[in-house]
């Protein structure tokens, strides 16, 4: 099975993360951050993490969900293969950063390269309004939803 555990605060991240969801099928549980728990990581076989960059760091509910779950799967998960997909207002690179240094403790495996969807949200209003997320986003992360969970059915990761 494949986690897709997300946080969204304006709806991108949210929709981002239904659409790996989809793309995986009955292969795939949808799971809040703020609903997480190390059982969930424990039950997996791959992750793809969904959420906002926030002030060049990934979302505080994400954050807090590693600090809730790191010691309780270190040395329980190693190997596994892992995506992420950021919601992004200009850049993504610092939540990208963030998770990828978190996750190297655990020993994931990268299977994908980072998905960072630019929303050009530059204002203050712009930043806290609900978004949209194109099409060509949603389709690319039905497609990162749809191969994660092939390789896994496959035996690949």
């Amino acid at each position: 099975m494949l986690a897709v555990i997300w946080h969204s605060r304006t709806g991108a991240a949210r929709a981002l993360a239904q659409a790996v969801h989809e793309g995986a099928g009955t292969a795939s549980r949808l799971i809040a951050a703020a609903d997480a728990c190390p059982q969930d990581l424990l039950d997996a076989q791959g992750y793809v993490f969904v959420c906002p960059e926030n002030l060049a760091a990934m979302s505080g509910l994400m954050k807090e969900m590693f600090d809730r779950c790191y010691y309780p799967a270190l040395g329980r998960i190693e190997g596994r293969p892992y995506a992420t997909v950021i919601a992004a207002g200009s850049d993504g690179q610092g939540a990208q950063r963030q998770i990828d240094r978190i996750v190297t403790g655990w020993r994931l495996k990268r299977v994908a390269e980072p998905l960072i969807v630019n929303l050009g949200a530059q204002t203050p209003a712009q930043i806290m309004a609900a978004k949209t997320v194109p099409e060509s986003a949603l389709l690319q992360c039905r497609d990162l939803g749809a191969a994660l969970a092939e390789g896994l059915s496959l035996g690949i990761f």
